[in-house]
């Protein structure tokens, strides 16, 4: 039966798991144009939630479950495969993020990617310049819970973007955690924002755009304040930044700060917000900044889209396919042997999982493209460089999570198995590491291959080879290394490997 590959023009969805808010959006692209269906946002404050050590607590981690499974109820209708949810800087930062993610994955439903603060910036441009397309060069600003992320860029092109750990929620526990508003606590938080931005200066200098654009949650609510107070007509400017700021401390706490158009739950993260647009407005020289109508999630619907555009393509490729070749170049990599470790690795992989989903066969692909990058810091133990090098590069269309699963097979093309037992423990990495060690293995001598000359199938968790009986005798070197790789299997305990009797 033919394989039906998920309509890119069907419903999509994106979760986006920001540090201080959770939302969920269903939408629809077709001929270019978006159509929301659904959008649901929930206050978390996951941000809040990590102590002093780094660790999420638990009162933290059952509010975002809570969040997840009600959002669960809200994707019936929604294909699996056309849902992606996306963590942002708490879980960047978490240092037990791990345990927490296998509970949320299980509350939502579907796996949960946590993305660099490149990869979010990259996405919120997505979102902004496909909702308000322009031809102008732009500078767009999101203000998060714990991080801003900003981005230069003209049409649907990001030309420059960067992600600081500098965020709303963040700033808040810190100069305003006891909830009182005083001149000495925002300057205090505005000279902190700008050491997290000074950086920036350079590279976001005013003459390399023509107009700004404020993206998510702190933008739109002062946005929603000026405009509901009259200071102007949603238009974010020093002056009224000001004006806002003396609000507060006219107030002199949260709980006191009564404005129009002002979200209660906005109340405690409102000064940090503050304090870092008027540090972005002085510093860059913003003399407005608009609220944009796109954000995170919209940029998630819309990369699934093109995604699956690609998938439906007879030549398409996605954004990571052009990143996998630009670091191949980068990293000077034998493209010719790193292909034909693909197409050996791919060809077995199909025989022994044809069900696999399209992910981990294109995590099996990139990896076999990217398993020599290591070779540029030392051939000695290269496996290891490179899957450094593979978990830690920013490579613009990859989350970390995904990073992380393909560093994970380059670790474990060669060498012992050990090394492994926690990845293996994933039920679909023991067979692609195995195509992926043998396809090594098989091409050793840097020269052509025969594709047919070996052939794979799978009984069980047994892996057997089969190869035509003359095949041995002009090949004793591969078939030496044949033999360690299924006592290496055996001693493992994961799979067992079976080659013909002499």
């Amino acid at each position: 039966m033919p394989l039906t590959l998920p309509s890119p023009t069907g419903l999509l969805a994106a979760i986006d798991m920001g540090s201080n808010s959770f939302r969920l959006e269903i939408g629809q692209i077709h001929g270019g144009r978006y159509r929301r269906h659904l959008y649901l946002k929930e206050t978390v404050r996951l941000g809040a939630g990590l102590d002093d050590e780094g660790m999420l607590t638990e009162e933290a981690t059952l509010r975002g479950l809570a969040c997840l499974e009600r959002f669960r109820r809200s994707l019936d209708g929604v294909a699996p495969s056309q849902v992606r949810a996306v963590a942002t800087q708490t879980l960047r930062e978490a240092r037990n993020r791990d345990a927490f993610l296998t509970r949320a994955t299980a509350a939502l439903g579907s796996p949960i990617e946590v993305i660099s603060g490149r990869e979010e910036a990259r996405l919120i441009y997505a979102g902004v310049s496909h909702l308000q397309p322009s031809r102008q060069p732009r500078l767009v600003v999101d203000i998060g819970g714990r991080s801003t992320e900003m981005i230069l860029g003209q049409g649907r092109v990001p030309d420059e973007a960067e992600s600081f750990q500098v965020g709303s929620v963040s700033l808040s526990m810190r100069y305003f955690g006891d909830g009182r508003f005083t001149p000495a606590a925002f300057r205090a938080a505005q000279i902190a924002a700008g050491a997290e931005l000074e950086e920036a200066l350079a590279a976001f200098r005013p003459g390399r755009w023509q107009e700004a654009l404020g993206s998510s949650g702190t933008a739109g609510a002062v946005s929603e304040v000026l405009a509901a107070t009259g200071r102007t007509d949603g238009r974010i400017t020093p002056d009224a930044l000001r004006w806002l700021i003396s609000e507060c401390i006219a107030a002199g706490s949260a709980d006191q700060l009564d404005l129009p158009g002002l979200k209660p739950e906005r109340r405690a993260v409102v000064g940090g917000g503050l304090a870092i647009l008027y540090t972005l407005a002085t510093h860059f020289r913003i003399d407005e900044l608009l609220p944009a109508k796109g954000a995170l999630r919209q940029g998630v619907i819309v990369d699934l889209h093109d995604r699956l555009m690609a998938r439906h393509r007879a030549h398409g490729h996605d954004l990571r396919d052009d990143s996998v070749q630009r670091l191949q170049r980068r990293f000077t990599v034998d493209t010719a042997q790193a292909h034909r470790v693909r197409d050996l690795a791919l060809r077995w992989h199909a025989q022994v999982e044809p069900d696999a989903d399209a992910e981990r066969r294109n995590e099996l692909r990139w990896a076999a493209e990217l398993h020599e990058v290591g070779q540029v810091v030392s051939h000695h133990d290269h496996h290891r460089h490179s899957a450094y090098l593979v978990a830690h590069v920013d490579a613009a269309g990859f989350s970390q999570s995904q990073q992380r699963r393909v560093a994970d097979l380059v670790l474990g093309q060669r060498g012992g198995l050990r090394k492994m037992d926690e990845a293996l423990a994933r039920h679909d990495m023991a067979w692609q590491l195995l195509c992926l060690r043998l396809a090594v293995i098989k091409a050793h001598a840097r020269g052509p291959v025969n594709l047919q000359a070996i052939h794979l199938t799978r009984q069980g968790q047994i892996a057997k080879l089969s190869w035509q009986p003359d095949w041995p005798a002009s090949h004793p070197r591969t078939l030496h290394l044949l033999r360690e790789e299924a006592e290496a299997w055996s001693r493992s305990g994961m799979l067992a490997v079976e080659l013909p009797a002499a």
